[in-house]
């Protein structure tokens, strides 16, 4: 992919039998796997500018850190029971998951034509819930610019080559 295009989508594995009975995690437990998605994707930091009661995971974070550190959010999750997981997805998606996910909500204080909310209450499989974040990830990391995409995953965004006239 070039810098200015946005990231190619992640290789998945081939979706499994729908006759088969899908994972779902205990729904205290989907609330960690959320987090260790988030966590594992390139560059993702874990915030708490809402308090110590919402992990905010964002990317693009300048490295200074603190409170107010910049980067752009693509989870939220909080710790209400059922613990609630907020992200970004493309209209049209989100309408759809709505749609067909009774755990799935228009986004909980955010666009909610751009943010999705999830219950975290086991109902939805965790092949699913891991999708959707790091879809989530793509979709934000997909509006930095060519300079943090390659400050965020340098093999994934090169930056181009840059070329000098001749004679300079």
């Amino acid at each position: 992919a070039t810098p200015s295009s946005p990231p190619s989508p992640r290789t998945r594995p081939t979706p499994p039998d729908h006759t088969a009975m899908a994972r779902r995690t205990p729904r205290g437990s989907q609330r960690e796997l959320a987090g260790a998605v988030a966590a594992a994707q390139p560059g993702a930091v874990l915030t708490h500018p809402f308090g110590d009661d919402v992990d905010v995971w964002k990317v693009g974070v300048d490295a200074g850190g603190g409170r107010h550190s910049g980067g752009k959010m693509f989870a939220l999750v909080g710790v209400d029971d059922p613990a609630r997981l907020t992200l970004k997805v493309v209209p049209d998606r989100g309408e759809a998951l709505v749609r067909e996910h009774e755990a799935i909500t228009p986004g909980y204080h955010t666009d909610k034509r751009h943010w999705i909310t999830i219950a975290l209450d086991g109902s939805l499989d965790d092949e699913l819930l891991g999708e959707l974040v790091e879809d989530s990830y793509d979709l934000v990391v997909s509006t930095l610019t060519a300079r943090m995409r390659f400050q965020v995953d340098p093999d994934r965004f090169p930056l181009p080559a840059v070329r000098r006239a001749p004679g300079s």
